[in-house]
């Protein structure tokens, strides 16, 4: 029976999985192996949209625009379908953990192989499966939990991690949806809480004339005034976007009950701090990662 876990410590448990995922986009590890594979590394996004998108197959632009929800069709049309031209979506996901085996063996070192790495695996590993059983409307966790879990505790516990962070930003989605946050608005009503600069979000592809067009619309409903800066009504509904997000991400954590959530955030500090500490990511993102 699933026992009762605070909003809190969901939000808690996203900032210490989600570096943990998110090292991989920046590791040279990574780069080293898209550019084996075939993809153009003097940038980050050609192997990226190949790395995330890879479990939902040979995904069509449509398909990533809308599962990916941030970015303009116009920069997934830019590499989707054309990734799948360089590498099968196969050869991707065989390429991930090669990948990761290689960043985490450069930031862990000794550590892949502790006992304490492995107890957390193990553990964000139940958690994980909780949400595979939960993945209804959440179609990038679904194909990540439908990949083979490999065997190295260090490569469980990105999978999980990635399964997990799907799972959130599945419902995150969701949450935007039901606040009526189009792709472009959810970035500019974002940047308007100051999560990050709104010249971080450029890279997502919108136009200038877009970008204004979603401020006016926010502003036409109070929530950003004539800069972009989001009002107290603004920041209410970010505010409760995030409590939904929160809230739809529970259920894996709720299953796992508060002793083993509690365990797991002690095991994860050590992971944490040594992605933190490599420097590998950036210190202004459009995650927003405490400060909301």
């Amino acid at each position: 029976m699933s026992e009762e876990i605070g909003l809190g410590r969901v939000r808690q448990l996203w900032h210490l999985l989600e570096p943990l995922h998110a090292v991989f986009y920046y590791a040279p590890e990574a780069f080293d192996e898209a550019a084996a594979l075939g993809y153009k590394t003097d940038e980050r996004w050609p192997s990226y949209f190949a790395w995330r998108a890879a479990p939902l197959g040979a995904a069509s632009a449509e398909l990533v625009t809308a599962t990916f929800y941030g970015f303009s069709p116009r920069t997934v049309r830019a590499h989707v379908p054309a990734a799948w031209e360089v590498a099968a979506p196969e050869a991707v996901t065989a390429a991930r953990l090669r990948a990761i085996d290689r960043t985490y063996r450069t930031i862990l070192g000794d550590r892949v192989e502790s006992p304490e790495l492995a107890e957390a695996a193990a553990l964000a590993r139940r958690a994980a499966e909780t949400a595979a059983a939960g993945v209804a409307g959440r179609p990038l966790a679904a194909a990540n939990a439908a990949l083979p879990w490999p065997d190295a505790p260090h490569l469980v516990l990105w999978q999980a991690a990635t399964i997990l962070r799907e799972h959130r930003g599945d419902g995150h989605l969701a949450a935007l949806l039901t606040a009526r946050l189009d792709p472009v608005e959810s970035l500019v009503s974002f940047a308007g809480i100051g999560a990050a600069p709104a010249e971080i979000f450029e890279s997502r592809g919108w136009s200038a004339e877009e970008w204004e067009a979603a401020r006016e619309g926010l502003a036409a409903r109070s929530l950003v005034d004539e800069s972009g800066v989001a009002t107290e009504a603004g920041r209410e509904l970010r505010a409760e976007v995030e409590r939904r997000t929160d809230e739809l991400a529970a259920a894996p954590w709720r299953e796992l009950g508060p002793v083993q959530v509690a365990r797991l955030s002690e095991l994860l500090g050590d992971a944490w701090v040594a992605v933190i500490g490599s420097g590998l990511l950036p210190a202004q993102n459009t995650l927003g990662i405490g400060k909301v």
